[in-house]
C-alpha cells in the first residue's frame, strides 16, 4: 500500500464536538467505563482487517476493544475462533488473554455515537485513521466491511465513488489493485435476532475472505 500521512489512531482525539461532548457525559455517568476512542484490536501484521461501524454504549465503549463485551461480539469472536483467527471464542474484556492471529478489527468511527448514529461529518472527521490502517495494510489483504457505513467508510477512505461499488452481503469488490473488499450484514442484535444474518450466512463470508487470503485453500 501506499505511505499513510496520519496516525492510524489518537486516544485523545476530540474533532467531533457532539462526540466528545457525549463521551463526557458517558464518562460521568459511567466512572468505570473505557468512554474515549476506541483502538484497532489484533494482529498488527494482520492481511485481513474487519471494520465495523462505532463502539457500543455497554460493549467497546466500556471495555476499550471492539465487539467486546456487547451482543454483536457474540458472533464475531466466536466465528474468529472456528476459522482459527481467535485464541478462544468470546471476548469479554480487554485483559482477557484473547490473542488475535492474522486479523485485527477497527471501527469507521472510534467514539461512541448517540442512539449508535454517527452523523455523516463524524465518519468523514474519522476516515483519515481508517485511510491509515487500510495503507498499513500488506499487499493482497482483504477488508471485511460489516454494514453499509463501514462498507462506505473504506470506499471513502480509498478515494471511491460509493455508487461505483454498491454495498451487498458476501459480494466480493476491488476498489484498490493491493486489496479486495468483502461485503456483510453487520452481526447486531437485530440482524442476528431476526435472521437476516445467520452463522451460516456470516461463516460463507469468511471462507469467501480466506479464499482471497489464501487461494490455494490451506488456511
Amino acid at each position: 500500500m501506499s505511505l499513510k500521512t496520519t496516525p492510524t489512531f489518537e486516544p485523545d482525539c476530540r474533532q467531533c464536538p457532539r462526540l466528545a461532548d457525549f463521551l463526557d457525559q458517558v464518562a460521568d455517568s459511567h466512572p468505570d467505563y473505557h468512554a474515549r476512542p476506541v483502538p484497532a484490536f489484533g494482529d498488527p501484521q494482520a492481511r485481513l482487517l474487519i471494520v465495523g461501524l462505532a463502539p457500543g454504549m455497554h460493549g467497546a465503549n466500556a471495555t476499550g476493544r471492539p465487539f467486546t463485551g456487547d451482543y454483536a461480539g457474540i458472533l464475531l469472536y466466536r466465528t474468529l475462533y472456528d476459522f482459527g483467527y481467535a485464541s478462544r471464542p468470546e471476548s469479554v474484556a480487554r485483559d482477557d488473554g484473547l490473542v488475535l492471529n492474522g486479523v485485527r478489527i477497527t471501527n469507521a468511527v472510534k467514539c461512541l455515537p448517540p442512539q449508535n448514529k454517527p452523523q455523516l461529518d463524524e465518519v468523514r472527521n474519522c476516515n483519515s485513521y481508517l485511510r491509515a490502517e487500510i495503507m498499513d495494510l500488506p499487499d493482497a489483504a482483504v477488508v471485511l466491511a460489516l454494514g453499509k457505513l463501514a462498507h462506505d467508510a473504506v470506499l471513502r477512505a480509498l478515494g471511491q465513488k460509493l455508487s461505483a461499488f454498491p454495498f451487498g452481503h458476501a459480494r466480493v469488490h476491488s476498489p484498490d489493485e493491493s486489496l479486495t473488499l468483502v461485503d456483510s450484514y453487520h452481526c447486531s442484535r437485530y440482524n442476528t435476532q431476526t435472521r437476516r444474518l445467520t452463522p451460516e450466512m456470516f461463516a460463507r463470508v469468511f471462507q469467501i475472505a480466506g479464499a482471497m487470503l489464501d487461494p490455494t485453500g490451506s488456511h
